[in-house]
């Protein structure tokens, strides 16, 4: 059924690769102020700026806007820190914030800042961000920015506000779920629509964990010659881990990261900090868009070709000579030493990809 799936998916997605596909809408500071602007939040829209130097500066934003007379009421406040407090990385919808558990919290752009979010317990239709009612939800939405209208006192969170109160954390398949459903639309208009649905046809596997580092081949360079990526989507997976373009980047050669198929793991074959003439690389492919698609719990990584397995001698030493294209003084094909690959991590997989 998987198969046909993404059998289904390439055949969609082959009418895609003929145009050029859109640029995901990346937020910047004008345009998020003329977003508030227009809706009427002049404090607001003077402070976007905030959102666009944080680390989630790519969207996409939740913002919950409180309006210009509450922001004046508060006479100590910033107005920048108002934002980024009420602000959330990722999509909410009113929908989905009314399935929540009373009392949950939800970690903002500023780190270690949490809102609250409590329903009406009477009918559940009201839903409440500390103590302001969300009255004006979805005033604006474009898939990478929300904006929900608020109504009541607002102030600076609390340096406790994440422990203080009911413990009613979000389950953490919760937050995976909505992350993965973030991830799949922004992939499916970044022309990864291929890879988009693989993450939904291998979506309970990946909902049960805490971090997901996906390496993406695109729909244009599977139809090139890049199919053995479809039945491979697995060995790119890294599970359990965040791991950032920066991050990346500091690991030493050698270093083994699991993957979702069980007992193959990949390694870095060339350490980052090298420049441009000396990238890094995993399994001796270079990463050519790193953090395509990142959010709360899932970056993308934009590979030119599917990873090679070189724990299997002879795909390892014909896709080094054919990615790296080195030859040494014998014009023989140079082949690093051979690694001793051993799993980090077996993770039981009772239905194959």
């Amino acid at each position: 059924m998987e198969n046909v799936l993404l059998k289904v998916a390439i055949f969609m997605a082959s009418f895609l690769v003929a145009s050029a596909s859109p640029s995901p809408f990346s937020p910047t500071a004008p345009i998020l102020g003329s977003i508030l602007r227009s809706l009427g939040f002049r404090e607001l829209s003077v402070a976007a700026y905030s959102l666009t130097e944080s680390p989630w500066s790519g969207g996409p934003y939740t913002i919950f806007a409180p309006t210009d007379a509450a922001i004046s009421v508060c006479g100590s406040c910033s107005v920048s820190r108002i934002l980024q407090e009420h602000t959330l990385p990722g999509i909410f919808s009113v929908n989905y914030l009314r399935t929540l558990a009373f009392g949950t919290k939800l970690e903002t752009m500023v780190p270690g800042r949490c809102i609250t979010i409590t329903s009406d317990l009477l009918n559940g239709t009201k839903v409440f961000l500390g103590g302001a009612e969300i009255d004006r939800p979805n005033l604006f939405n474009n898939g990478f920015v929300v904006v929900h209208g608020l109504s009541g006192f607002v102030s600076h969170l609390s340096p406790f506000s994440c422990i203080l109160g009911p413990a009613h954390p979000v389950p953490a398949f919760s937050v995976m779920r909505l992350m993965l459903r973030d991830a799949s639309m922004r992939l499916r208009i970044s022309g990864y629509s291929v890879l988009a649905l693989a993450l939904r046809v291998k979506y309970a596997e990946l909902a049960g964990l805490q971090n997901v580092t996906v390496f993406g081949v695109d729909d244009a360079a599977i139809f090139a010659g890049g199919q053995a990526y479809v039945r491979d989507v697995r060995f790119h997976i890294v599970p359990n881990r965040l791991l950032m373009a920066s991050d990346l980047e500091e690991m030493p050669a050698a270093t083994v990261l699991p993957t979702l198929e069980r007992n193959q793991t990949l390694v870095v074959t060339t350490a980052g900090g090298g420049g441009v003439l000396e990238p890094m690389r995993i399994n001796h492919v270079r990463i050519t868009s790193p953090n395509v698609v990142h959010n709360l719990k899932i970056v993308v990584h934009g590979l030119s070709k599917p990873f090679p397995h070189l724990n299997d001698p002879p795909v390892a030493q014909a896709s080094s000579c054919e990615i790296e294209g080195s030859m040494d003084g014998y014009e023989s094909c140079a082949l690093a030493p051979t690694l001793e690959i051993k799993s980090t991590a077996e993770i039981d997989d009772d239905h194959g990809f």
